[in-house]
């Protein structure tokens, strides 16, 4: 008499490997979303980090005259004049679910440029005039919490 060959997987065995992939894929679908929205946060930094250190190089090379230009919305002047002599190109900002990504900047004359219109915008802001204390200085115009619970704008 010929024995019967067992090939292929129970159903009870299949369900067990179905349910565990499951409850993996539970785990590790909302670590990877939180792992590109800390990314895209390091970018923005990182990106601060970026212009903060041309305007510096640009300090230094003009004898300590930061670019000076109008203040009003979505101008160009600072990226014109750090584009490409002191960055490669003008970066983005971006703040994962608060803001779309954006590469414009608000420019002001003075005041805090954390409170720079009021408006939560999640944009560059940049202080343009010397009669500022905070002349030179540019920030993210958004006053919601990165993951670590910091306002944006304090950086």
């Amino acid at each position: 008499m010929k024995k019967l060959e067992r090939a292929g997987f129970t159903l009870i065995e299949l369900m067990i490997v179905v349910a565990i992939i499951g409850i993996l894929a539970a785990i590790a679908i909302p670590k990877f979303a939180d792992l590109i929205n800390k990314s895209h946060e390091g970018s923005t930094k990182g990106a601060l980090s970026s212009v903060r250190s041309a305007l510096q190089v640009y300090y230094g090379n003009n004898e300590g005259v930061f670019p000076a230009g109008p203040a009003g919305s979505n101008t160009t002047f600072l990226q014109d004049t750090l584009v490409p002599a002191y960055l490669g190109s003008w970066p983005s900002v971006y703040t994962p679910g608060r803001h779309a990504k954006t590469n414009t900047v608000d420019t002001i004359n003075g005041g805090d440029p954390h409170d720079s219109d009021g408006t939560c915008e999640g944009e560059w802001v940049y202080v343009s005039s010397r009669a500022s204390a905070d002349w030179g200085r540019i920030a993210v115009e958004c006053y919601h919490t990165d993951y670590k619970g910091i306002v944006w704008s304090t950086y």
